[in-house]
């Protein structure tokens, strides 16, 4: 396919992850706007948890149990025209990983905070990893329906804590219990609140202009409050402007009530106006635009078990240029190994639908068997290698071994697909034979213990480790790297990438051995086009 009708389909794309702190409304949201957009006829609800609905993007079964969100989905729907691939992220920040590598597949990023709390802990740390992607902002004041902060209170908040400013599209009429709509400062009408069902309607009321009389008369305090504030607003706050929004240094900001379908197509309508569609991703050998007629993208999530009575494996591939046709030829760059894909899906969660053709933008899912991981890079035949994808070394450790010792096929089996897939870090320790799990948070050693007793079929003992310290280590000097593993076979240990790592008891001691190899480079941080790519070069 030429350039210009690629790039007509890259400019219908819009390519954006839904992130907050826990319990901000993210997963409804989620939800309402694939209501809206027509992709589902009747919303799941998270909170209940007993209820035979669940929410559309929570497909694991400890989410369904929990009512929260644990691991990325990944849902395609089309909108005006618009095709939008939309990924939720857990909230809780012990799976802060899979949310920031997300945020590596995608062009913007919706805000949800809860407008009781306000900028809460995780929403800060979120904004911080898009900040140093430069990635473009909306930010959705949620349950507004509820007693919560006052709306300018909101705007300074998020102006002084997340360091852009706030420029608001909607505004809301009362909160709470007087909760009346919002307004609609760019088209100048109010939409009028009431509560709403799991099902989407088209009778919502309209009222026209901003200082129609009806307001006074049905809205009394409410309005005049609301007015003032927007005359406020309107005379001190910053005017959108485009650019800085491109550039994460402005957010538009929205009002509503998730859970009441309220204030949920401002939302949409703006993703699609304001949006960005696809644009040119960094590799280590060159730019890659989006228009480009050869075919690239990149693995940024695995996942195993999607279904479980198959034992399936896919790889979420974000495409980054050309035309992607299913059963085309492709080629891993990592290991040289050709692929010809003949059962891709897209998603609506863990629903799948086989896929003929996707472009710069599109997620598509590639089942596998092993032959895909994180960071893998797969082009028409190019060596490319893309940057970005990231990993933190973990702040927890627990040992890990099977509680019947007839199972420790499937613990390795069960636990060497979650480390490729990203749930986890395993370690295999140089010495010894236990192996060794580690984590961001809690809460992934939970999961992890779950999903091997309910995928695997195997219950696993997993106990406190003596180690607290991760650093992975590299070396230009490949004989010095050997002789430093040589001399530290006690505390060093390998990953799911095989990339060496250092396991210390206290910081002091890792101190203590950095003065004592100079020549060592120890990373907090692993960047599997970075670290890896220059393992390899260094044999």
């Amino acid at each position: 396919m030429s350039s210009e009708p690629i790039r007509d389909q890259v400019q219908r794309r819009r390519t954006f992850a839904i992130i907050s702190h826990p319990d901000a409304g993210k997963t409804t949201l989620t939800e309402k706007l694939l209501l809206f957009s027509g992709a589902i006829q009747i919303a799941g609800s998270v909170k209940a948890r007993k209820a035979a609905r669940h929410a559309t993007s929570d497909w694991m079964e400890i989410e369904k149990q929990r009512g929260i969100s644990v691991a990325s989905s990944v849902m395609q729907m089309e909108y005006r025209g618009c095709v939008i691939n939309l990924l939720d992220t857990p909230g809780h920040q012990d799976f802060s990983e899979d949310t920031y590598r997300v945020l590596t597949a995608v062009d913007a990023a919706l805000m949800v905070i809860d407008a009781a709390n306000g900028v809460e802990p995780q929403t800060r740390r979120l904004l911080q990893v898009c900040r140093a992607r430069a990635t473009p902002i909306l930010t959705f004041n949620n349950k507004m329906d509820r007693e919560v902060q006052e709306p300018l209170a909101l705007m300074d908040e998020v102006e002084r804590e997340l360091g852009m400013a706030a420029v608001p599209f909607t505004w809301p009429v009362g909160m709470g219990k007087r909760f009346r709509g919002v307004i609609d400062l760019r088209s100048q009408r109010m939409r009028v609140f009431t509560p709403g069902e799991d099902r989407h309607r088209n009778d919502d009321e309209i009222i026209d202009g901003v200082d129609n009389p009806v307001y006074v008369q049905r809205f009394g305090a409410e309005y005049e409050h609301a007015r003032h504030d927007i005359e406020l607003v309107q005379a001190a706050a910053s005017t959108f402007d485009e650019q800085q929004f491109l550039d994460g240094r402005q957010t538009p900001m929205f009002f509503g009530s998730a859970i009441n379908n309220f204030g949920v197509k401002e939302v949409l309508d703006a993703l699609v106006d304001l949006a960005p569609p696809p644009g040119p991703r960094p590799a280590i050998q060159r730019e890659v635009n989006p228009d480009e007629p050869k075919f690239a993208g990149v693995v940024f999530k695995i996942q195993a078990n999607m279904d479980p009575a198959h034992r399936d494996r896919i790889a979420f591939v974000r495409v980054a240029s050309g035309h992607f046709e299913r059963g085309m030829r492709l080629k891993v760059v990592r290991s040289g190994k050709e692929l010809r894909p003949n059962s891709v899906v897209s998603f609506l969660s863990q629903r799948r639908e086989l896929l003929d053709e996707a472009f710069a933008g599109d997620i598509i899912g590639i089942p596998n068997h092993g032959v895909l991981q994180l960071g893998d890079t797969l082009t028409e035949g190019e060596a490319l290698q893309f940057t970005g994808l990231r990993f933190f070394a973990p702040e927890l450790f627990r040992t890990v071994e099977v509680a019947d010792p007839l199972r420790g096929k499937q613990l390795k089996a069960g636990l060497t697909q979650l480390g490729e897939e990203g749930a986890i870090q395993v370690f295999r320790p140089l010495a010894g034979s236990m192996l060794l799990l580690g984590a961001v948070g809690q809460l992934q050693f939970d999961v992890v213990a779950h999903r091997l007793e309910h995928e695997y079929g195997v219950k696993a003992r997993i106990a406190p480790s003596r180690f607290q310290v991760a650093r992975w280590v590299t070396c230009d000097d490949p004989t010095e790297l050997k002789r430093f593993i040589d001399a530290n076979g006690h505390r060093v240990a390998y990953d799911a990438v095989d990339a060496p790592t250092v396991l210390v008891e206290y910081a002091p001691e890792l101190r203590a051995i950095e003065s004592n190899w100079p020549k060592i480079r120890f990373h907090a941080l692993r960047d599997h086009a970075g670290l890896v790519f220059q393992r390899q070069l260094s044999g």
